[in-house]
Order: structure tokens, then C-alpha cells, then sequence
């Protein structure tokens, strides 16, 4: 019987962690759901109470999957409104603290039935194939579509030894993105390089920062001050989140930038830090917890200051721009999605970053444009990501692929293809070796869930 295809979106983390691949792979899920022309099932790492404590906030914690996916789908109504409907399923992980991120354990293609592998979406490829060990990707799916979200190489070589260490992650990044995927979506080219990949920004923006920014053309149409505060930034506060490039930008030009005052907001490891950097300057900075981005104290800001270049594609400047403020950003790669947007001022030396931004400060947001708006939102994004990842709806049925009828007859493509399969099974029996997988930075005893995580999610204990 024909069917409608199955999308299995498969994420490195869940709510209530406030992260990129937390949230874009939900509102993906929801809005690919709402489009209708398949069935959709998100898969999120599920974390034992000894790695939740670590991981969310406010010390917020899950005793079964369900309590964790009730929460979840409480967050997005709250957003999108009436929900459309998919599945979500929960895959064994642990919390890695040297890599503050979650990895896999075990064989998490099993989380999805063959009768329903169809298109697997892998958000963050390489982080979810770096130690995968079990069925291969392509053997299990038709169509495996890689998202990459992470400028890993960039945080990478902010390390001790980094350039020897991004050098050695960038070929094993195109080695397990090569051998696991039909094809890659870079969000920008601030990404690594991978085969078979296409640059496209398949990222949108919560709805309601959509309505802000409608909210805030209204006011201006009707001659109304929309906006009574100057300039702040929002990202986590770690070094490595654009602050250490705002803080040298705002004490080597604290005689050009003479009046500005400006709220730094955000939590992190570095908050200390940057506090005592910010108290150093002459200039009215300060520095706050972090909070939503979309909550009402940041409204009435004029100008979002962003100097950042490890992002790939920043989500607080698209929320800015959104809500119809002015951003200043670096001329990367990773704002290029955003040089069409006239309130996005691009600078290219510290010198032109000072003039943009008290030019900024003196002078009203350009309205934004329905057309602009709406490429902003995540039904633009899905429509790219359909575009992109070729996968319009269609009706079908599954089909395992013919073998070769001549024995003696190698093509080009076969002869790739064996090749690819020869690299895979390499790379599937190193990551079956407990020694090797902890050399290249495995959570040790990662290869099968423990006895409580099988528990939890109520998977038979094998072995």
C-alpha cells in the first residue's frame, strides 16, 4: 500500500537545554509536520538524573521520557499555538563535560522501525557519527540528510595544540559526514567544508518575534516611539560567544564610542570574567543574567551589537532583525544570509565598527519589508530545506535496492560505492573497539545504554 515518507529527525540535544540543536530541530519537526506532506518523528537525546543536573536549568529534572516530551510540547504551543502532529522518541545519551555536549550511546538508528526509514536527517552529522557504531546510516535510510550547525573547527583551535587538533578533526569530520550521508546542508560557509554538501540557511525564527517586530512597525507607521533603549547583546557568556571580541572592540575605542551605554545578557562559565573586563571600561556597560530573548524586557532596544565569528548562523541576530531593531555585525561568512536585510550594518574594520554604531544610535530602524519578514520565518525555512535536501512529499513504497545482475562488471559508481562501504565498515569496527574509542575522545563505556538508561526507556537490556 502506498504511504506518505517518514522524516526522522535526530538531534544532539532536547529542552529544556536553551541550545541551537535543541530548538531549530523542534521547530524544524513542528513545521514540516504542519506542511503535511509527510510523517514526521524528532529523536532527542534522553539523560540519566545524574547528567540532567548538569545539563538544564534550575536544576530541572525527568524521571521518565514522557515527562521530558510533555514539556517539550508545552514549550513550542506556547510559540506556534495549536500543535501539528508528530512523534517524538527519546535515544540514550551522556553528557560529555570536556566537550560540554551529548553523545549517542549505542546504535540510535534503532530508535526508528525499517518500516518507517525513509529520510533521516542528521542534525550536527558529525557529532552524531563521530563514535556511531552499529547499523550504517545509509543501509538503514533511503535518504540521509546531514544539517550542520557547528563551527567546530573554529572552537577547536581556540584550544591548547587547537591547530593541530582542527586539523585532525576536519578530515574525520569528511570522513564519517561522507560515508553516513546522501547529502549535507551547511547553514552557512562559516561551516567546514564536507563532501556533497550545499550552503543554505534552513534556520528560521520563532513566530512571536515576528509579531514583536509587526508590533514595532505599527508603532512607527502611527509616529510613535518604538524604541527607548540603545544598544545590549544576548548570548551565552563564554569567551568564545563573540565576547572577548566586543569587550577588546569596547576598550580600544572607548574615546569614539564616548556616550554609548550598553546590557550585556547571558550565563555562563566566563560570566565572572567578562563582568570584571566590562567594570574595567569607562564606558555605562553592564552586565545581566541571561534571559529569553523574546522576553518583553528587550523590546525596546534599538541596536543589537553582534562582533561574533564562531557562529554559523547566529539565531539572536535573525531574532533582532526580527523584531525590526538594527544589528551590527563582522563581515563573515556566517551574516552573509543577512547582508539583504537593510538594518543589518556590516563592518569591516574596528574603525567602521565604531562609526556604524553611533550612526546606528542616532537614527530610526528601517521598517522591515513582508517579503524580508517572511524569509525570516520557518516556513521560509522549511521551504528551503525542502528545496535543498530534495525531498518533496511523495507517496511511495519501500523498496530495498536490486542487486547487481553481472558479477564481472564494476561501473565507476559501484566501484565508489564499495569503496565508501569498505570505509564505513573500518570506521564501524574502530568504533566497536573500547580502547580506540576512548583514545579519540569517546565517554568510556558508551557502546551499549546502561541498565538504567534501557530502563528508563523502557529498551531491552542487551548482552
Amino acid at each position: 500500500m502506498e504511504r506518505k515518507q517518514h522524516i526522522a529527525i535526530f538531534t544532539t540535544a532536547s529542552l529544556p537545554w536553551m541550545t541551537g540543536t535543541a530548538v531549530n530541530p523542534l521547530f524544524r519537526a513542528a513545521y514540516l509536520a504542519k506542511a503535511g506532506g509527510w510523517d514526521v518523528t524528532l529523536v532527542v537525546p534522553w539523560l540519566s538524573k545524574g547528567d540532567q543536573v548538569l545539563v538544564y536549568p534550575n536544576k530541572m529534572k525527568f524521571s521518565v521520557p514522557g515527562e521530558q516530551e510533555g514539556y517539550v510540547r508545552r514549550w513550542l504551543e506556547e510559540r506556534i499555538g495549536l500543535l501539528p502532529k508528530f512523534d517524538i522518541k527519546f535515544y540514550p545519551g551522556k553528557f560529555s563535560t570536556e566537550k560540554r555536549s551529548i553523545l549517542p550511546v549505542g546504535d540510535i538508528t534503532q530508535t526508528v522501525s525499517d518500516d518507517k526509514a525513509d529520510i533521516a536527517v542528521l542534525e550536527e552529522p558529525e557529532h552524531l557519527t563521530w563514535y556511531h557504531h552499529g547499523q550504517r546510516w545509509k543501509n538503514k535510510f533511503r535518504k540521509v540528510i546531514g544539517v550542520v550547525h557547528t563551527n567546530y573547527l573554529e572552537y577547536v583551535k581556540r584550544e591548547r595544540n587547537g591547530y593541530i587538533h582542527a586539523f585532525l578533526l576536519k578530515h574525520i569530520n569528511s570522513w564519517v559526514t561522507d560515508i553516513y550521508c546522501h547529502k549535507v546542508i551547511r547553514l552557512s560557509a562559516a561551516t567546514q567544508d564536507v563532501p556533497r554538501s550545499v550552503i543554505c540557511n534552513v534556520h528560521g525564527v520563532n513566530p512571536r518575534f515576528i509579531e514583536i517586530g509587526k508590533l514595532k512597525h505599527q508603532q512607527m507607521s502611527q509616529r510613535e516611539q518604538a524604541f527607548f533603549k540603545g544598544a545590549y547583546y544576548i548570548g551565552k557568556m563564554v569567551w568564545s560567544k563573540g565576547y572577548t571580541e566586543l569587550l577588546q572592540l569596547l576598550h580600544k575605542h572607548q574615546n569614539g564610542l564616548s556616550g554609548l551605554k550598553m546590557e550585556l545578557y547571558g550565563s555562563g562559565e566566563d560570566a565572572d570574567q567578562v563582568k570584571a573586563s566590562a567594570d574595567k571600561l569607562n564606558l555605562d556597560v553592564r552586565v545581566y543574567p541571561g534571559r529569553d530573548h523574546g522576553d518583553s524586557i528587550f523590546h525596546d532596544y534599538k541596536v543589537f551589537i553582534n562582533p561574533s565569528t564562531t557562529d554559523v548562523v547566529c539565531t539572536t541576530t535573525a531574532e533582532a532583525l526580527a523584531m525590526g531593531k538594527i544589528v551590527i555585525c563582522a563581515n563573515h561568512p556566517s551574516n552573509e544570509f543577512f547582508k539583504r536585510f537593510p538594518n543589518c550594518h556590516i563592518y569591516n574594520t574596528e574603525k567602521e565598527f565604531v562609526r556604524l554604531t553611533m550612526k546606528a544610535l542616532a537614527e530610526d530602524p528601517i521598517p522591515l519589508s513582508e517579503e524580508l519578514r517572511h524569509e525570516l520565518s520557518w516556513d521560509a525555512a522549511t521551504e528551503r530545506f525542502v528545496r535543498v535536501a530534495d525531498i518533496a512529499p511523495v507517496m511511495s513504497i519501500k523498496q530495498h535496492s536490486p542487486s547487481s545482475q553481472y558479477f564481472m562488471h564494476i561501473s565507476p559508481d559501484e566501484l565508489k560505492k564499495n569503496m565508501e562501504e569498505a570505509s564505513a565498515f573500518f570506521h564501524n569496527a574502530i568504533s566497536g573497539i573500547e580502547t580506540a574509542r576512548c583514545v579519540f575522545g569517546a565517554i568510556p563505556n558508551t557502546l551499549q545504554p546502561d541498565e538504567q538508561q534501557c530502563k528508563e526507556l523502557g529498551w531491552r537490556l542487551e548482552g
